[in-house]
């Protein structure tokens, strides 16, 4: 059931998320008659708009199963996680689908396409006289915008899971403390929160007026959004976690306090933001 409700969700994540593009699609080449700072707050708007979806979406239909499950399962934490986990499992298979699907419609079209049009017709690439482009065209939808769709819930769904059955072998899993056990759940919560602020940043307070001015505000969303959610962090960790508890590690006891875990979850957020720095520094085009 958690592996069909997952698969149904990641499912329903696409297609929305394909149906926010396509309109959003237009809308910014509408918008961006009027310049490039109108283009680039419909275009960031729309992207907001699929991730919020995406993340609460999940969210919720984790939450509500947590509750639906919960009444079979009584006060047995470990076994109503171990069932749960086949939610991400599910998102993950629809995402493969969507990738691959996608992969092939966009590879093969866009070759064939390029091929027939360039030698054969003398057609400049992605010309819209050319069929085949609009193959290429829906190939990248499917893809880029159902397929990373479905992945972005399938590895939201994975880790929220996972961190869900660490959670309840712990003491306060054994405690039936229902706010401590569910603080993966309350993470994303604040992160929700947190990139609802980010995104009046990005498009309301911060005007990006020139093609140039759109990485650094991006960059400055990114920098914004890690820090307001350290903060975040910090709050849910000692509101949610009690000072210390037990980690049943093997069969091994062993004393953990809130401020560790709030250390996890601070080193992971700033080693994503470094990592996406320096991929970009070393792949960009604007740096030697």
């Amino acid at each position: 059931m958690a592996f069909l409700l997952g698969a149904v969700t990641s499912v329903v994540s696409g297609f929305l998320g394909m149906r926010i593009a396509t309109f959003a699609n237009a809308r910014t080449t509408l918008e961006a008659r009027r310049g490039i700072g109108a283009a680039f707050a419909t275009a960031f708007r729309s992207g907001a708009v699929m991730g919020f979806l995406l993340s609460s979406l999940g969210l919720l239909v984790l939450y509500v199963a947590i509750k639906l499950f919960g009444l079979y399962y009584h006060d047995d934490w470990e076994g109503l996680y171990e069932s749960i986990t086949g939610y991400g499992l599910g998102g993950s298979s629809m995402a493969l689908f969507g990738r691959v699907g996608g992969g092939i419609y966009t590879k093969a079209a866009d070759v064939g396409a390029d091929l027939v049009g360039k030698v054969e017709r003398n057609i400049p690439e992605d010309d819209p006289r050319n069929p085949a482009v609009i193959a290429d065209n829906v190939g990248d939808n499917v893809g880029d915008i159902a397929g990373m769709g479905s992945d972005l819930f399938g590895s939201y769904a994975e880790s929220t899971c996972a961190a869900l059955f660490v959670a309840s072998i712990s003491s306060f899993g054994a405690d039936h403390d229902f706010a401590a056990v569910c603080y993966p759940l309350l993470i994303s919560s604040a992160g929700l929160v947190v990139c609802l602020v980010t995104t009046l940043f990005a498009t309301d307070f911060f005007k990006v007026k020139t093609v140039r001015g759109v990485a650094p505000a991006l960059k400055l969303q990114l920098i914004i959004s890690t820090a307001l959610m350290t903060v975040a962090a910090l709050v849910v960790t000692f509101a949610a976690l009690p000072a210390k508890f037990t980690m049943f590690d093997f069969g091994e006891q062993k004393q953990v306090k809130n401020w560790h875990v709030f250390f996890c979850v601070a080193i992971g957020l700033w080693a994503g933001l470094a990592i996406g720095f320096t991929t970009e520094y070393f792949t960009s085009n604007a740096y030697r």
